[in-house]
C-alpha cells in the first residue's frame, strides 16, 4: 500500500512539475502558486523553530505562560474588588456623574440603580489582600498573587472583547498573544504544540468561544494554538489506522515530505514550510499525547489537590492538571477557557457556583508549580475579557469595560500586592489604570521581549501585539 502511495505521489509531483513549467508569464506563476498551496505534506526532519527574538531583548523572568480565561466576564464586585460604599448605596440611583456619556451594553435608557456586592470579602494572608469569600482556596495563596484592580479594555460585548484580550484589537484575523510568543521565542518542546488551548464550562451561561481567538492571523499557521478536547481523544484522528506500523507511516511521511520540500524550494511559500513542520509534529504527537494524558503517574494527593475525580472528565480541574503537565513538557503558552461567568441575572448564586468550579484547581495549579520549582519561571494569569457594572440588571450585572480585576502569579511578578484601584463604587479605574495593551507589553517583557521590537510586516505595515500603545507595568515586577 505504501509503495503504491509513494509511486502515485511521485507521479503527481512529476505531472505538477511539467504543468508548472509548461506555461509562461503570469499564468505559469499563478499555476505554480496554486499547486504549491495545495501541496500537503511534511519534511522528514525539519529544523525546530527557535524564534525570531535572538538574542532576547531583556533578561527573561519567565519561560512559559498559563492563561486561565474566565470567559463571560467575572464581576469584580463579587470576586476581587471590595466596594463597601457600593453596599451603602444599594438600591439607590447610580450617581449620573459616574455614568453620563459612558457606553453600557444592555442598560441604555434604563433606570440605573446600585447593586451591593453579593458576597463578603476577607483579608487574606500576611499581605492582607481582600478576596471574596467565594474563593476559599485562592484566598490561601493570596501572598503569591498580584491582584490588579484597574484593568481596562475597549470592547463591551463578549466576542470582540475576547478578540481584544487575545489579539490587542477588535479586528478579527490578527495573531493571538500565544501565537506572537511562539513566533518570537519558539517552543521548548519538539513533541507537542507550542501553544495549546483547553476549554470547560459550567456555572453560568456558557459563552461560545471561536477558534479565531487562538489563531495565528497573518503569521504562518504553524504558530496558531491547537485545541485539545477535554473529553475523549484530545486530538482527533491522531492514532494510526489498524495494520499501519510506525515504519510504514514513516516511509509515507518521508515520501510526502520530499514532494513538499521540492515545492518549497521552488515557491518559498511559508505555508508549505508550516505544513512540513505540522505534519512532522503530528507524527511525533502519536507518542507524546497518550503519555501526556495518562494521569496514572500522578499521586492521589495531587489529584485530590486539584479536585480531579475522574481522568479525562473534561472539567476545569482536569484541565489545570493537564496544563501543569504541558508546562513541564516545554509548551510555551497554555490557555484554559472556563465558559461560565456570564451572569446578567442571579449574580449572587451564579458567581458562587462558578467560583466553586474553578477556585480549588486555580489555587492547586499555583501551589503545584511552586512546589515543583516552576512558579518562578511560569506566569499564571487569571481573569476575564471584561468586568461587570456596579449597577443592577435585575439581580445580575451588565458588561463593563472601564474597571475590572484579574490576578497574576509567578513569572517575575511581585507577589502579595494589590495594584491599581477603581473609584468607591467600582465603576472606573482611577489609580494606576492598566490597559489590555499594558498587560500584553508586561507579559512579553517577563518573557524577555520588548513589545516594541517584536513586529511582523504584513500588507506594507509592521504590526505588533500592542499596536501603537502599551507600557510595561514595572511597578508589579519582582
Amino acid at each position: 500500500m505504501e509503495f503504491f502511495l509513494e509511486s502515485t505521489l511521485v507521479q503527481l509531483a512529476a505531472r505538477r512539475t511539467f504543468l508548472s513549467r509548461a506555461g509562461y508569464g503570469v499564468g505559469s506563476l499563478a499555476l505554480a502558486t496554486l499547486l504549491g498551496r495545495n501541496a500537503a505534506g511534511a519534511s522528514s526532519r525539519p529544523a525546530a523553530w527557535s524564534g525570531v527574538v535572538q538574542p532576547l531583548h531583556v533578561p527573561p523572568r519567565a519561560r512559559r505562560v498559563i492563561h486561565l480565561c474566565m470567559a463571560g466576564g467575572p464581576s469584580q464586585c463579587e470576586t476581587l474588588d471590595h466596594k463597601p460604599q457600593l453596599a451603602k448605596l444599594h438600591g439607590q440611583p447610580m450617581p449620573a456623574s459616574y455614568t453620563a456619556g459612558q457606553p453600557i451594553a444592555q442598560l441604555q435608557g434604563q433606570e440605573l440603580r446600585c447593586l451591593a456586592p453579593q458576597h463578603a470579602f476577607v483579608k487574606c494572608g500576611d499581605s492582607g489582600q481582600e478576596i471574596s469569600a467565594i474563593f476559599p482556596h485562592i484566598a490561601r495563596i493570596a501572598d503569591d498573587l498580584c491582584i490588579v484592580r484597574s484593568m481596562q479594555t475597549e470592547q463591551i460585548n463578549h466576542d470582540p472583547a475576547h478578540t481584544y484580550m487575545n489579539t490587542g484589537t477588535s479586528i478579527s484575523g490578527r495573531p493571538s498573544m500565544g501565537s506572537w510568543l511562539l513566533y518570537g521565542l519558539g517552543s521548548e518542546s519538539d513533541t507537542l504544540p507550542g501553544y495549546v488551548v483547553l476549554t470547560s464550562a459550567g456555572g453560568g451561561q456558557s459563552q461560545p468561544i471561536a477558534a479565531r481567538q487562538w489563531h495565528s492571523g497573518f503569521l504562518p499557521s504553524q504558530f496558531q494554538g491547537v485545541q485539545f478536547h477535554a473529553k475523549g481523544d484530545p486530538v482527533l484522528y491522531l492514532g494510526r489506522p489498524k495494520g499501519v506500523s510506525d515504519d510504514r507511516q514513516r516511509r509515507v511521511l518521508d515520501a510526502v515530505s520530499a514532494i513538499n520540500r521540492a515545492s518549497d524550494e521552488r515557491l518559498h511559500d511559508p505555508e508549505i514550510a508550516a505544513r512540513i513542520a505540522q505534519y512532522e509534529l503530528a507524527f511525533r504527537m502519536q507518542m507524546s499525547v497518550p503519555e501526556l494524558i495518562d494521569f496514572s503517574s500522578e499521586p492521589q494527593h495531587i489529584l485530590d489537590a486539584y479536585g480531579v475525580k475522574q481522568i479525562g472528565e473534561g472539567t476545569f480541574a482536569s484541565n489545570c492538571l493537564l496544563a501543569r503537565r504541558l508546562a513541564e513538557r516545554g509548551v510555551r503558552f497554555v490557555q484554559l477557557y472556563h465558559r461560565g461567568w456570564d451572569h446578567h441575572g442571579g449574580v449572587k448564586q451564579g458567581t458562587a457556583t462558578t467560583a466553586k468550579l474553578v477556585d480549588q484547581a486555580s489555587a492547586a495549579l499555583v501551589n503545584d508549580l511552586k512546589q515543583r520549582g516552576m512558579l518562578d519561571d511560569t506566569l499564571v494569569v487569571w481573569g476575564g475579557e471584561f468586568g461587570r457594572t456596579p449597577m443592577a440588571q435585575g439581580d445580575g450585572r451588565d458588561h463593563h469595560i472601564r474597571g475590572f480585576s484579574l490576578w497574576m502569579a509567578g513569572g517575575g511578578i511581585k507577589p502579595g500586592i494589590t495594584y491599581g484601584a477603581t473609584d468607591e463604587l467600582g465603576y472606573s479605574a482611577v489609580e494606576n489604570p492598566v490597559h489590555v495593551h499594558d498587560l500584553h507589553a508586561t507579559l512579553l517583557h517577563v518573557m524577555g521581549i520588548d513589545h516594541r521590537k517584536l513586529t511582523y510586516r504584513f500588507q506594507g505595515r509592521d504590526f505588533r501585539l500592542t499596536d501603537e500603545a502599551g507600557r510595561v507595568v514595572k511597578e508589579i515586577l519582582a
